[in-house]
């Protein structure tokens, strides 16, 4: 279908395509993305939207349009590793608010924004990731979202939601977009990287039309405009409805890699207290907590001897923590190599944990 698209721009288009485009996208494109954030509750129009080189470029837009060093952002423990990155670039402080299985715990977040308030500081933003979240794989329940909005609103404050697998829903009843929630307070984050393809680096930027503009005047500093050849190519993808087909496709295969992961994850991992592991409902990700007493930092090595690897959980903290955890992801590996990748996984850990429990009991 790409090469498809790819030759009909070509003819249809010529050079023109190939040229310099406007910084705030293809308006063809961004129509396309205003009707399918409407179809999925978001009463939003195109001139409210921008198009950025992946939405990893949005996030670095974000702290050049709202972070001076020394400001405070709130975000989940865990959070995203490229979010740290991302804002800690411009110097700010991440204050880290613990999840559980219902995604951040708003009256935590709300009791430290009073202490700031106490001090006469306050954040700059929240920064949240309500679906399927990277990397613990947890939504945020609907309860909690309003509770987020609440305190948004409550405390003059702006969230940056950051929406990169909302799409890859296996099951269960979506809930609402924060920024469909709240469109005059949220700025919300989309990419084709995880439900087309990666290499275009798109993606797009939707939210209040001044904080967009803002966005759109710190982007012409980057890089003046994302690949118009590649979101002529996109628009002529969407327009013919390819996208919800390819979306269908790819979230049936990634359904039955989770579930097959979870099944194999259930079968071989040994019987420890304190080992277990999400399930989550959609998006690429499982997150794994091994017993307190060990560190998937230190097994890391032991693991990839094995020749299987994680991402250890401490990246994803903007201050200590996760040392007893790990992100693993079920999208791209074979069926095959999930069942293997699990069984020696479960052998390392069988294994250190029993050298953590001889090193604690060596006096």
């Amino acid at each position: 279908d790409i090469k498809e698209m790819s030759r009909i721009v070509l003819e249809k288009e010529g050079k023109t395509a190939l040229q310099y485009g406007p910084t705030e996208g293809d308006n063809r494109l961004r129509e396309e993305l205003a009707k399918m954030m409407n179809k999925d509750g978001v009463n939003i129009s195109s001139d409210h939207i921008l198009i950025v080189t992946s939405s990893q470029q949005g996030l670095d837009l974000v702290g050049k349009i709202f972070v001076d060093p020394g400001d405070v952002i709130m975000v989940s423990r865990p959070t995203y590793v490229g979010a740290i990155q991302a804002f800690h670039s411009y110097g700010a402080k991440m204050l880290g608010i613990e999840l559980d299985q219902e995604g951040t715990q708003t009256i935590l977040l709300e009791a430290e924004i009073v202490k700031l308030a106490a001090k006469g500081s306050k954040p700059k933003f929240i920064y949240e990731i309500p679906d399927f979240q990277n990397p613990s794989g947890i939504t945020m329940s609907l309860k909690r979202r309003k509770e987020l909005i609440r305190i948004a609103e409550k405390y003059d404050l702006i969230i940056v939601e950051d929406s990169p697998y909302r799409q890859l829903r296996f099951e269960g009843k979506p809930e609402p977009s924060l920024i469909g929630m709240n469109s005059e307070r949220i700025l919300s984050l989309y990419t084709f990287s995880k439900i087309l393809l990666p290499g275009f680096r798109l993606g797009w930027m939707a939210g209040p039309s001044e904080l967009i503009q803002k966005a759109v005047t710190a982007k012409q500093s980057v890089d003046l405009c994302s690949s118009p050849f590649n979101q002529s190519i996109l628009y002529e993808y969407l327009s013919r409805g390819l996208l919800e087909k390819q979306i269908l496709i790819i979230s049936k295969a990634y359904k039955e890699k989770r579930d097959f992961m979870l099944d194999r994850m259930a079968q071989y991992m040994p019987k420890l207290p304190g080992l277990k592991w999400t399930q989550p409902q959609g998006g690429l990700f499982l997150w794994v907590t091994l017993p307190e007493s060990m560190d998937a930092g230190e097994m890391f090595m032991a693991a990839v001897e094995k020749q299987v690897a994680y991402v250890v959980g401490s990246a994803f903290y903007p201050d200590s923590g996760g040392s007893n955890c790990f992100r693993m992801n079920f999208s791209y590996s074979s069926m095959a190599e999930i069942e293997e990748g699990v069984k020696r996984l479960a052998q390392v850990i069988d294994t250190w944990k029993g050298r953590r429990e001889t090193s604690i009991i060596t006096p």
